[in-house]
């Protein structure tokens, strides 16, 4: 493979488009526009379709964007190395994100690998677990975090860490808290609620529990970004849940009131890693970490 072609594929996907490619690279647009071509022809695929006076990628180009920047992100560290004795791809700890793990929970679980060594370099990537335990599977990632075990309906080889398990809090404003705190979990009947999706682990535990106590909130948001649930809840729109391992620190960040705690529905944290038994130092401050010190037993609510 031309690795010039590449570069310029590259650029043209940033710049989204020949021209500003062109003027990028000091080259006319009929040469890039050539080798694009050539490329195309090697891969075997359109890496780009118009859209107006645009480029867009096809999903066979963003499958190539994704290698191209890998690529040169290698090749810039070769640079670098060579004048560093440590390699700079040894340090790199490239994790994946569950898009439905809250992030105060990420931040605790990753925290310790920040604390490996001063040259570390922490990679995040958030996105739908189907598609990164896929980029798990081809090593793009050295683990995932997620609320949900790996099992056969993914067909990827891989193995299972339980970091921890815990119990949901609700937590609301002030105002809202101080309606329907008295009387939990009764209290909830016809409470505005802020649902996770219902395909969401957090969704259908929530789900069963509300039908085993009989309990019909008034559902007024339903997604599974938790960030944006929590940003509707301290704008006074409803109840919203989150791990009781985190209760404290939501109340003192967030101003936020406890309502009550959810014990009997569990919610479970995963890392996802290649390895059965786990060599990666980043892989192992996680696990250890989440294992010792954040899912620590609560003192019981006042």
């Amino acid at each position: 493979m031309n690795f010039k072609h590449l570069r310029y594929f590259l650029v043209v996907a940033q710049e989204g488009s020949i021209n500003k490619a062109s003027e990028k690279l000091h080259l006319t647009p009929q040469t890039i526009s050539g080798q694009l071509k050539l490329l195309e022809h090697e891969l075997g695929a359109r890496l780009f379709r118009k859209q107006g006076r645009n480029l867009k990628l096809t999903k066979a180009g963003q499958h190539a964007l994704n290698y191209a920047e890998d690529i040169f992100l290698l090749g810039d560290e070769l640079k670098q190395s060579i004048h560093n004795p440590v390699s700079l791809k040894q340090q790199r700890f490239n994790i994946g994100i569950a898009d439905v793990l809250p992030k105060l929970i990420t931040y605790h679980l990753l925290e310790p690998a920040l604390n490996l060594n001063d040259a570390s370099r922490l990679i995040c990537e958030e996105g739908p677990l189907p598609s990164l335990l896929a980029d798990l599977a081809t090593q793009k990632l050295d683990l995932v975090l997620a609320d949900r075990p790996l099992d056969a309906s993914f067909h990827i080889r891989g193995y299972n860490h339980l970091l921890g398990e815990c119990g949901l809090s609700f937590f609301a404003t002030r105002n809202v808290a101080a309606t329907y705190r008295a009387n939990f979990p009764a209290s909830l009947e016809g409470a505005p609620m802020l649902m996770p999706s219902a395909d969401t682990e957090r969704g259908m535990g929530l789900k069963r529990w509300f039908e085993r106590y009989k309990i019909r909130p008034d559902i007024r948001v339903e997604c599974a970004d938790t960030a944006l649930i929590e940003a509707f809840g301290l704008s006074g729109a409803g109840i919203f849940c989150a791990p009781t391992v985190i209760e404290q620190q939501m109340t003192r960040q967030y101003g936020v009131e406890v309502i009550g705690r959810m014990d009997d529905i569990r919610e479970r944290f995963y890392a996802i890693s290649l390895e059965r038994r786990v060599s990666h130092p980043g892989v192992l401050a996680v696990c250890n970490a989440a294992r010792m010190a954040l899912f620590d037993e609560l003192e019981p609510p006042e």
